[in-house]
């Protein structure tokens, strides 16, 4: 049974098909109203336009970095509630750090096992989280 809570909005930054792919078909399981982008420049307009509840952010993205837009979407006031769950195939320790002290609110490592993802999104989700604007 999927609770109408469960709206939330996410918005996926992802550059590569297959892994979009995969975020789409777990995201609509879960019944989250989800879209997609793949270019790094696009992703802070659009996230100021739609404001969503999530963000799952690839970290090497052509033309800005996924470092360069969780730092931009932190130093804005009207963002703070957008959580940022980052994803990389360089899940180096250090590469973990520097998102989560850019303001990453969580970070997993590509190829993930979608179990995985799917608790990631229900966690920073489920914690409190109210969809902004309650469509």
């Amino acid at each position: 049974m999927v609770e109408a809570k469960l709206r939330h909005r996410v918005l996926i930054v992802e550059d590569e098909d297959n892994i979009a792919l995969a975020l789409d078909y777990v995201l609509t399981r879960e019944g989250y109203a989800h879209e997609r982008i793949a270019n790094g420049a696009e992703a802070v307009p659009k996230i100021r336009a739609s404001a969503p509840d999530l963000v799952l952010l690839d970290v090497m993205l052509p033309e800005v970095s996924g470092y360069e837009i969780c730092q931009t979407v932190r130093m804005d006031p009207a963002l703070k509630d957008v959580k940022i769950l980052m994803m990389t195939a360089r899940g180096s320790a250090m590469e973990r750090r520097k998102g989560l002290a850019l303001g990453a609110d969580g970070f997993i490592a590509k190829p993930f096992e979608l179990k995985e993802l799917r608790e990631e999104v229900r966690r920073l989700l489920g914690a409190g989280a109210t969809p902004a604007g309650d469509a």
